[in-house]
């Protein structure tokens, strides 16, 4: 890329500040938030010396006080597709398909987020990124209002879009670019409290389904959550209370363990926030809440369906809204998954980074299989670190909809997942998470195993 034009990461971390800035004016409980898991943060490093170590060596720890994700929902295809267009500027790629409609959700989704490790530790922002299933609407003629509704906005500004085309064009954007792009591009994400269509015509769409009336029913795709990352998502749970913020009943995902695995989410329930319709009506719009989660080791396809198989027999059991009793039945069904960093890696459950011990001489044979990987890990000339799960988990997606729009499921929108119409509508393939971390870590073991071998 031309020198006088600034990295899509660049933009990316000047997008992410912006966007929580703007959030934290329009939603004062997410500050709150922030001071909570900033002080949780600071209580698990001041404990634990060796997690606050291995995040220090491995350019975690900086990640932590960056903004994790957001999270809009979008009416037309040609909306996503913009989309794709505005968050490639700044080195965000769709990763992921993720159908919510057989959650009861009427939605699928991707999530844009950059994808190699330089850009992750540069600022791992990613925004997850909902189309709403309009041919999933029973009632046509309310299917093709929404439709005719949407059609009539525009989401993204002309200006935001004349630099989009200018990045394009020209392959980057100059300082005074990025900084107008930054700003036109978060107009998009803005709350408006008055909405596009009369009162009337919102309750029947809020009657369909909340998330209906909250995507077609205003200017843009409002942001209606930013996810500040901890380290100890029970311990932020169980203070939310004190600081005045009603967590969600449970905490979504995987139970604690020593070696955290994927992502755990919990939330606070959304805010009653006072509207004005196109009629003149005032009312109320439940939509925008605070998310926080927890990240751990990123798994195989293997580790993957392990993980699938104990979560679906956890589904069996009586369900709970105690979240001691909850945590406590999963942790009894996830004891058959290994709890150990060296296990999850023998038994290839887990991906990891690797890496050459400076100044260590070993003779390399020449087919490297995982009984010479073990052996240089336990001379001490490989070293390697668990890989952070980037991207998200449909269940715990849809709990957490389903959580901040008064607990409906709707079971009509279950259907089959549609990842060829997703991404003709988005204009591109999504890429697949699990190559990708198999490729990172293969490159990340190809480097180290160079290094070894030059000092042969």
């Amino acid at each position: 890329m031309d020198a006088a034009y600034v990295s899509a990461d660049d933009i990316r971390d000047q997008f992410s500040k912006a966007m929580s800035a703007m959030y934290q004016q329009e939603v004062p409980q997410y500050g709150t938030l922030l001071s909570l898991v900033e002080s949780v943060n600071h209580d698990v490093l001041a404990q634990d010396a060796a997690l606050a170590h291995t995040l220090k060596s491995s350019d975690e720890l900086a990640r932590l006080s960056v903004e994790r994700h957001g999270a809009i929902r979008v009416g037309l295809p040609e909306e996503l597709s913009l989309l794709r267009r505005m968050f490639a500027v700044m080195g965000m790629h769709p990763v992921g398909y993720y159908d919510l409609a057989a959650a009861g959700v009427p939605v699928h989704s991707t999530a844009f987020r950059p994808v190699d490790d330089d850009a992750l530790k540069r600022n791992p922002f990613r925004v997850f990124t909902s189309l709403l299933r309009l041919e999933l609407i029973e009632n046509p003629q309310l299917r093709e209002q929404a439709r005719e509704i949407l059609s009539r906005r525009e989401i993204v500004t002309p200006e935001a879009q004349a630099l989009i085309a200018r990045c394009e064009e020209q392959g980057g954007l100059n300082a005074a670019d990025a900084k107008a792009f930054v700003q036109a591009a978060l107009d998009t994400f803005r709350w408006h409290h008055d909405a596009t269509v009369d009162r009337a015509t919102y309750d029947r769409l809020h009657q369909e389904h909340r998330l209906i009336a909250d995507v077609v029913s205003f200017r843009g795709p409002h942001i209606n959550h930013l996810t500040p990352r901890t380290l100890d998502i029970d311990a932020v749970q169980q203070q939310m209370p004190s600081v005045g913020i009603d967590p969600k009943a449970v905490i979504e995902g995987p139970p604690r363990r020593r070696c955290p695995i994927l992502l755990r989410q919990t939330s606070f329930k959304a805010l009653e926030e006072t509207i004005t319709f196109a009629d003149s009506v005032v009312g109320l719009h439940t939509a925008r809440f605070g998310e926080i989660e927890q990240r751990g080791v990123a798994l195989t396809q293997k580790g993957r369906a392990l993980y699938d198989r104990l979560l679906a027999k956890s589904q069996q059991l009586p369900p709970t809204k105690d979240n001691s009793a909850h945590q406590a039945q999963l942790a009894e069904v996830f004891q058959a998954f290994p709890d150990d960093h060296a296990t999850l890696r023998r038994e290839g459950l887990a991906f990891f980074h690797y890496q050459a011990v400076p100044d260590t001489n070993v003779s390399l044979p020449a087919q490297i299989n995982a009984d010479t990987l073990e052996a240089l890990i336990e001379q001490g000339a490989l070293t390697c670190q668990p890989m952070i799960y980037e991207d998200f988990l449909p269940v715990s997606a849809a709990g957490i909809f389903q959580s901040n729009l008064g607990g409906e499921q709707r079971d009509e929108y279950a259907s089959q997942a549609n990842q060829a119409q997703f991404e003709r509508d988005l204009g591109a393939s999504v890429i697949d998470e699990i190559a990708l971390y198999a490729s990172r870590q293969q490159a990340s073991l190809d480097k180290a195993l160079a290094a070894l071998g030059g000092r042969c």
